[in-house]
């Protein structure tokens, strides 16, 4: 298949790409600053673009099989953004008739018991906060989109660096946890799980979420 991949230099974007090689996709990595990417494969091409321009989502968009959305508003960029890109992301895709748009999200939004939601939680971290109400919202905007096929993908309340074991529990909108209740996943096996939804689509216009 053909993916492209936004925010493919970022930790989980990056995995998300070499995850795709692995398994022979031909995969565009679609970054700001393209000069400072340097990962080489034979099925990988790079590309600059900037997901708050339609017209660039456009150009990422067009000839692919799946559009993957990784950003991170990293190096101070207001947890806003991760809400305002929604609509040139979509716009973007559209334009491209490209119709199959996997988003990674954020824990937050998932339920912990019925009507509440892991940011709303008492013991909810204060400095990731802004970022999981954020990605909340850009969550509502994606779910009130009916012409392309999207997922939103959820993380476990952890997510972190660490192996790839291809074993994994699937969810829809309610956190996993283990029997310890930890949640958690390895940034490795996230990949993995986006790039088996978009072999095997199975949450079409529905939110995800992974865990051990």
């Amino acid at each position: 298949m053909k993916i492209a991949v936004f925010g493919a230099s970022g930790r989980i974007g990056s995995r998300i790409v070499q995850e795709a090689l692995n398994r022979g996709h031909d995969v565009t990595a679609i970054v700001r600053h393209p000069e400072d990417y340097t990962v080489i494969h034979d099925h990988l091409k790079v590309a600059k673009g900037d997901l708050f321009n339609a017209q660039d989502v456009e150009t990422g968009a067009f000839d692919q099989d799946a559009v993957v959305c990784a950003y991170s508003n990293t190096r101070g960029t207001p947890a806003s953004t991760i809400v305002e890109l929604a609509i040139p992301l979509m716009m973007g895709l559209k334009q491209a008739h490209t119709k199959r748009l996997l988003i990674v999200g954020g824990a937050g939004s998932l339920e912990v018991a019925p009507g509440m939601q892991l940011v709303d939680t008492p013991n909810f971290p204060i400095e990731y906060k802004s970022v999981s109400s954020a990605h909340r919202d850009a969550l509502k905007i994606y779910q009130n989109e009916k012409e392309l096929d999207w997922t939103y993908i959820s993380p476990a309340a952890v997510i972190e660096p660490g192996e790839r074991t291809g074993k994994f529990r699937i969810g829809s909108n309610q956190l996993l946890k283990d029997e310890k209740g930890n949640s958690f996943i390895s940034m490795e096996d996230f990949a993995v799980a986006v790039v088996d939804e978009i072999e095997n689509p199975m949450h079409i216009r529905e939110q995800m979420t992974v865990a051990y």
